[in-house]
Order: C-alpha cells, then sequence, then structure tokens
C-alpha cells in the first residue's frame, strides 16, 4: 500500500510497531531476538485487550519457540480485527479508515477511488508484520543443569521454530550474512516453500548489503527449496545498529548493479529450485518460475527527493525509513528521557563504537544512560553487566567446552581483568578495550518496557541511531513523517543536509583510513571507482529536494583524501587491518 517500510530497530523499539501502524498499510519488522521481553510485551497486551494471559515459563521445554508464536498470533489477531473494524468505518474526517486513505502517496489507485467517491474498503489491506533474525545471534541453548541442549534449540533456531508455527502469514527477514545450520533449518518448514497452490505462506528476505553476498545466500537457500523473495539493500555503513562495510563498494554501484542484474535472477535460482522439488517428487509450481525477485533499499535515506531516487532512478519497489521514525511515537517504543536526547543529538553524539559484545561495530548515542551506567559501575569497581538474558553470550576464552560468557558481563570482565595483571579493576581508560562491551540485548529491551509503562524504575537504556537522525531535531506526528516521505510538506530538515550518499561515502573515507597495507589499497580503488559512478550520476537533474550540490562537494573532498594516502610498495605483504577507529560524526 506504501512506497516505504519501516525496518527492525534495536530489539525493542519496533516489537509492537504492527499493533500501532499496520491497520494503515505501513509495513514493520519485529525483532526476535529477546524472548524474555516478547513474553512481558505479551502480557501487556493481553491485559490491555482483555484477553487470558497463559504465561510461557522457563520450565516449558521449548520457551523460547512458544512464546515467539504466542506473540505474534496475537498481533495477527490483533490487527485482523483492528482491519476489519477500520474497514466498517464511514469514509469520513476523524476516523482511521480516513487517516489511512489520507497517508496514502498520491500514486495509490485506492486513494484515487475514494477520492472519487467509491467505496473501496475491501481493499485496504494492512502492512506487513515480518520479523527479523540476525544470523550471527545463534549461540548454544544451555539446560539448567548445566548441560548443551540440541542444536535445535540454539537461539535463532527456536526463534525460526516459534515464527514457523505461528499464523502469521509474512516475511521472515534474515540479516548479518550465512549462517548455514540456521539456513537449513528453514527447509524443515513448509511454510517457507510453495505449497500446490503455488502459495508461499512465509517468504523469505535476505538483508545484503552488495550483489555478490545477496547470490550466494539466496543459491544456498535455493538448494533448499527456498525462494527468495526479497532482497533488502542496506548501506554497510549509513545505517543504524550494527555496522557491516563492503569491500568499499558504494550504495549507489551496487544498486545500479541489481538493477542491471535482476531479471538474471531467475535463470540464477530456479534449476537449484526444480532440482529440490523434483528430489520429493514435486515440481516448482508455475508461478515460482520467471517471477519478479523485489529489490528494496534502506539506509541513510531523508529526503522525498532521496526516496524519489532510489525509486525511480534505481527501480527499488520499497524504500525504508528506520532511524527517523525513532522520533515518531505513535511508531516506535521508547523512553521519553532517551526520545528527548535523541532530538537533540548532533552530529558529535553519533558515533560507532565497539559496544557491542558480537566484536561487530555498532552505531552509539554519546551521553545514553546505558553509557552511563556502564561507566558509574567501572567507577565503583563492579565493571560488567549481571548479563540475565545470555543472549551474547558465545565467548570460550575462560570456560573452554562450557557455557560461554557474554564478553560485557561481569563474570567475563572480572576473569580478563586479571589475565591483563589487575588485581583491582582499573579505572575506565586503563582497560577502555575491556570495559566499552556493553549490554545491548537487555539495554537494547528496556525502551520497550520503559515505553509501554512495564516498568516504571530508572533502567539503562542503548539506543543505536544512524548518522541521518542530526538532521531530525524534535518528535513528529507520523503524518508529519509521512508527509515528509512523500514530498507533501516543506521538509523536516534542513536544505543544506548532505545527501545520504555524500554521507555514506565520508564514512567509507574514513573506514579506508583505519585500514593497513593491499586491503587499504584495494579498499581505496573501490572507492574511486564509485566516486567515478557518482560524477555521472550528478550530471543528471535533481529531484526536488535532492541535494545533488552536496554529493559534488563530497567527491572531490573525498576523491582528494584518498588519493592524499601514499602508495603502498608492491613488495609488501598484507599487514593485519587495524581496527577501525571510533568516528564522530
Amino acid at each position: 500500500m506504501h512506497l516505504f517500510h519501516i525496518p527492525v530497530m534495536g530489539i525493542g523499539f519496533t516489537v509492537d510497531s504492527a499493533l500501532r501502524v499496520a491497520r494503515f498499510g505501513i509495513s514493520t519488522v519485529i525483532s526476535l531476538a529477546d524472548d524474555r521481553l516478547i513474553e512481558r510485551v505479551r502480557r501487556h497486551y493481553c491485559g490491555l485487550h482483555g484477553l487470558e494471559f497463559q504465561p510461557i515459563t522457563a520450565h516449558d521445554p521449548d520457551a523460547r519457540a512458544n512464546r515467539v508464536t504466542a506473540w505474534l498470533d496475537l498481533i495477527d489477531d490483533l490487527v485482523t480485527r483492528q482491519l476489519d473494524e477500520l474497514r466498517a468505518q464511514p469514509y469520513q474526517p476523524g476516523t482511521d479508515k480516513w487517516r489511512y486513505v489520507a497517508l496514502l502517496p498520491a500514486s495509490s489507485t485506492v486513494k484515487q477511488r475514494f477520492l472519487r467517491g467509491e467505496d473501496a474498503s475491501q481493499d485496504l489491506q494492512r502492512g506487513a508484520i515480518d520479523v527479523n533474525i540476525m544470523t550471527k545471534v545463534d549461540s548454544a541453548a544451555w539446560a539448567s543443569d548445566g548441560t548443551r541442549r540440541p542444536p535445535e534449540y540454539s537461539l535463532a533456531k527456536a526463534a525460526l521454530r516459534g515464527f514457523a508455527r505461528s499464523k502469521l502469514a509474512s516475511g521472515l527477514v534474515l540479516s548479518a550474512g550465512v549462517n548455514p545450520s540456521l539456513f537449513g533449518y528453514l527447509e524443515q518448514f513448509d511454510g517457507f516453500h510453495r505449497d500446490a497452490k503455488g502459495h508461499v505462506a512465509k517468504p523469505t528476505i535476505l538483508k545484503v548489503s552488495d550483489l555478490r553476498s545477496a547470490v550466494i545466500q539466496a543459491k544456498f537457500l535455493a538448494k533448499k527449496g527456498v525462494e527468495i523473495a526479497e532482497f533488502r539493500v542496506e548501506s554497510g555503513l549509513n545505517c543504524g545498529g550494527h555496522v557491516f562495510p563492503t569491500d568499499g563498494a558504494l550504495m549507489g554501484p551496487i544498486l545500479q548493479q541489481f538493477k542491471e542484474e535482476r531479471a538474471s535472477f531467475p535463470a540464477q535460482f530456479e534449476s537449484l529450485l526444480e532440482s529440490w522439488y523434483a528430489a520429493r517428487g514435486r515440481t516448482l509450481h508455475a508461478s515460482g518460475r520467471g517471477r519478479r525477485i523485489l529489490v528494496t533499499a534502506q539506509g541513510g535515506v531523508g529526503t522525498a527527493g532521496e526516496m524519489r531516487r532510489l525509486s525511480e532512478h534505481y527501480g527499488m519497489d520499497s524504500v525504508g525509513w528506520a532511524t527517523p521514525f525513532l522520533l515518531v511515537p505513535e511508531v516506535t517504543l521508547m523512553d521519553e528521557a532517551t526520545r528527548v536526547q535523541l532530538s537533540a543529538a548532533t552530529e558529535d553524539d553519533l558515533y560507532v563504537s565497539n559496544a557491542s559484545p558480537l566484536g561487530v561495530q555498532f552505531n552509539n548515542l554519546r551521553g545514553s544512560s546505558s553509557e552511563v551506567w556502564h561507566r558509574t559501575r567501572v567507577a565503583e569497581g563492579k565493571p560488567g553487566s549481571p548479563c540475565p538474558n545470555g543472549l551474547l553470550a558465545m565467548n570460550c576464552e575462560f570456560n573452554g567446552e562450557g557455557k560461554p560468557l557474554c564478553v560485557a558481563s561481569a563474570a567475563y570482565q572480572e576473569k580478563k581483568l586479571a589475565t591483563l595483571g589487575f588485581a583491582s579493576p582499573p579505572v575506565w581508560n586503563a582497560a577502555k578495550a575491556v570495559y566499552e562491551k556493553a549490554c545491548i540485548c537487555v539495554h537494547l529491551g528496556n525502551p520497550a518496557l520503559l515505553g509501554l509503562g512495564i516498568e516504571t524504575r530508572a533502567l539503562p537504556v542503548a539506543v543505536c541511531p544512524g548518522p541521518n537522525l542530526a538532521y531530525f531535531d524534535r518528535t513528529y506526528r507520523l503524518e508529519e513523517m509521512v508527509d515528509h516521505i512523500y514530498g507533501r510538506r516543506e521538509s523536516l530538515v534542513p536544505a543544506n543536509r548532505p545527501h545520504f550518499f555524500a554521507k555514506e561515502l565520508q564514512l567509507y573515507v574514513d573506514h579506508c583510513e583505519g585500514l593497513e597495507g593491499k586491503k587499504a589499497e584495494a579498499f581505496r580503488d573501490k572507492l574511486l571507482e564509485g566516486i567515478a559512478v557518482y560524477r555521472a550520476l550528478c550530471k543528471l537533474p535533481a529531484f526536488p529536494g535532492e541535494n545533488l550540490d552536496s554529493l559534488r562537494t563530497a567527491l572531490d573532498a573525498e576523491e582528494a583524501r584518498l588519493r592524499a594516502r601514499a602508495p603502498v610498495d608492491a613488495s609488501m605483504t598484507d599487514a593485519p587491518a587495524a581496527r577501525p577507529r571510533a568516528q564522530a560524526f
């Protein structure tokens, strides 16, 4: 129904967004990372709607999967009810039906029918209620007696099983790269395959950063009989949450590759799918042949002109808007204090950190209550988190084959500090590499508990916006943000805001400066290739609200930075890549 979607954000920011906006045709994504949080939110909504709540306790042998199923089934029921009630309303100001139609883009045929006086109520559809599994978060599950549970109870597989068993017909967004074990597990569930009528109940969506990795992952899944419904291309650096840099390939050239190659996708994947069905005495349904695989994009988009660049120039089927919706209380969950911090955040407040226990760089907000909490514990001589959830407990440095630890936990940090020769916890700067690992699994969930009033005591909150947030300076109503997205109002960001391609280029050149040896040279050359592509793009007319002048300026400045790097002697061997420094934007 809309030309944009709201991607997953953190663990709790979008956990109930579908209940807020799906009835208006807006698509959202729920993180399945934290089943304990999900269970508490489900209890809240059962009470809010007067529904019986049957708790799923840790004594349930499949608690994680069952909690996910119960929450998704509840959301499906509630959104179905919401949409039925909306369709039954009169089309007049003040009703949700009127609001639904007003929010639609001008190109919507449904909107045009209503404006002509026709009743198109039954054509009003809910937005997709997709779910996200970060493939890297798949640590083993452990029984209460300390023994390791079978592989199917790992974090990602249990979440996948919960979604597969739910009645929610929506997409599964897989992010963070290939997990062969998890990808193979999809094969067991009918919902990810075409049925006899050619329908896929639970389409698979891959969040990727480049074409090569997209094709590799899609072929792996096709061999399991799982076809890709959508490639969701995200900027490697100009995004929120964790960052996954490419080899220097920039967003524009990557999207151009998808545009040029998408017609070849059926031929690349269909033979693999056919083999899977044939091995089971079945045939690939005709609807699975020659189909169009959707390609969408997200990461740093901030104006209607940039949105049109993606949809009209690169042919994207939808554009993801994430970080700006952190400032729309009607859509995302957050405590008021953190929302105020985000509204006031400048470029200097938003930085790439080493806070994630996953060892992947992580976008962060300087001065967040999570950061204050961690620094206070260090100052009090009690560094690290109690680690109540253990979602990122993957380090076996001190436990051998036993139960692993999270590097942000107090248990790990105590042991690590001892190996470094500290008899007692030192000050922050003396052991920064240890202390900067943060409890993001709990602290990213706390905003949901505070936002719903489930918790009223002060809790530390982590937030992971992209650098785009610096250009949005207050909270907004849903209508304001949607009108901004479609260019129907005065822009919410200043006219001199840099083009999102320009911002990404700057971030990549910053990243390149942290590399060494031949790796740095290859990265630099790839960036120069991208700059050449953008110079051709800048010769085209700008869309209204698209600051192409800022991209032209950035191309000159960033190319000069790259060419100022001394060339590496051809005889040099690769030097270890330096850890990219924390970079303030």
